[in-house]
């Protein structure tokens, strides 16, 4: 740490309030998930209602001093608030508890700087924590003498906080160097998928709905998994076979939450990146969440953010074995699967999920019949590499009748590529 704050421990007095407007709100539960997540041990819960934050200490001086009872009947270490504090408020809070305080922005930092486990993901919490940091340096300060006037109260010429605060931009803009090429090296990869024509889907969600274990048993990999929040934090990629699609690129993105902050949604574009990119979004629900239709909306409201409110979405209702329903699939007035029930966790629906997939990501199928002769064994080789062919006879003359199912447009990439017309395959409508 560049500056010196109060020691800090694990045991937690939590703080909610009930603000007059909806949009300040936050789940009171999942502050709990989160401090828990964290490795916070919460030994109070202090709750309250206010119509507007105080602009001094956010809490009135009633509730100040029933946060403080609870740190003394508790011997509680921390104070953590399920809001976001300004600057001031969280050095006036400290001031007058004697303790360290930690927002909400705070809380959900330390989680990332926990689950980061790749070079690129450190850098990117270390990015949104010099931010974050960057408006609170001065409360580390003010124990040292300003800049003075007269014999021995002269300054070195420049405050240890400008010191800090040049510091901390240098690195700052070293790592945003660092994180371009990484965006860079990534938009590469990207290139060359485009270039096979390889899909690419990514997994989004609110935190904890089951997408990293939902793309374990897509992919056979082993990337962490558990209930918790944030439990991924470090984007994952990797193929899979679809039926009548061929490889698909499926990425395993980082939760959201309600109220992401900003400085988090900046620092992991490079990461949220694969989301905007995407050709297809799998949006993973958890369905047995009582939260679930305010899930959904909060997840959208960070898709806008980040500009991928335009990608097709496939939705994923998942944990259907906690409710007890069977894995099904839902589908529009023209038959387009809407979203897909199923159980990751179980193992049970991910049939009718790659189903879906082959039918969103293909489009248009091309189910034909034609008729190729021994001669013609070239193309005969080149629609087996395109897995178009699902069955072969041979008629009396020794022709190759072969029923295709690929889609519309490898068809005609095909026909294209070998200078052909559909009359010169003598096809056969079935």
């Amino acid at each position: 740490m560049l500056f010196e704050r109060p020691d800090s421990g694990e045991r937690a007095v939590l703080v909610h309030l009930n603000l007059g407007s909806e949009d300040e709100r936050e789940d009171a539960d999942e502050f709990v998930q989160l401090v828990t997540s964290a490795g916070g041990d919460p030994v109070a819960f202090v709750s309250g209602q206010r119509h507007h934050p105080d602009p001094r200490l956010f809490v009135g001086s009633g509730k100040l001093e029933e946060i403080r009872q609870a740190l003394l009947a508790h011997e509680g270490e921390l104070v953590l608030f399920n809001h976001a504090l300004s600057p001031s408020q969280e050095r006036n809070i400290e001031q007058e508890l004697k303790c360290r305080v930690l927002d909400r922005t705070g809380l959900i930092l330390d989680i990332f700087a926990q689950r980061a486990r790749t070079h690129e993901g450190k850098l990117q919490v270390e990015l949104a924590q010099l931010e974050h940091m960057s408006t609170r340096l001065i409360r580390g300060w003010t124990h040292l003498e300003r800049q003075k006037g007269g014999i021995g109260l002269r300054g070195p010429g420049e405050t240890q906080l400008e010191t800090d605060r040049r510091l901390l931009r240098a690195r700052i803009k070293s790592i945003q160097a660092r994180l371009d090429k990484v965006r860079r090296q990534r938009e590469q990869a990207r290139r060359a998928r485009r270039r096979a024509d390889i899909p690419a889907v990514s997994l989004v969600g609110y935190t904890n709905a089951g997408k990293s274990t939902l793309f374990n048993v897509l992919t056979c990999s082993e990337v962490y998994a558990a209930d918790q929040l944030f439990a991924t934090l470090d984007p994952t990629l990797r193929r899979i076979a679809i039926e009548d699609v061929g490889p698909v690129v499926l990425a395993d993105t980082v939760g959201f939450i309600r109220h992401l902050p900003h400085k988090l949604v900046e620092a992991f574009r490079a990461t949220l990146e694969e989301a905007t990119l995407a050709d297809l979004l799998l949006h993973v629900v958890d369905c047995a969440d009582p939260e679930r239709s305010d899930n959904v909306y909060q997840v959208k409201s960070v898709l806008e953010e980040i500009g991928a409110e335009d990608i097709p979405v496939l939705e994923v209702y998942n944990k259907t074995d906690l409710l007890g329903t069977p894995p099904r699939i839902e589908r529009d007035e023209h038959g387009r699967p809407l979203r897909v029930w199923l159980s990751a966790q179980r193992q049970q629906g991910l049939e009718l999920l790659r189903e879906a997939l082959t039918e969103v990501l293909s489009g248009d199928l091309v189910e034909t019949e034609i008729t190729l002769s021994a001669a013609q064994g070239r193309l005969r080789a080149r629609l087996y590499e395109l897995n178009a062919i699902k069955r072969e006879t041979l008629d009396e003359l020794g022709n190759f009748r072969l029923q295709l199912r690929l889609p519309a447009a490898d068809w005609q990439r095909f026909l294209a590529a070998e200078s052909l017309s559909e009359a010169a395959l003598t096809m056969i409508d079935r």
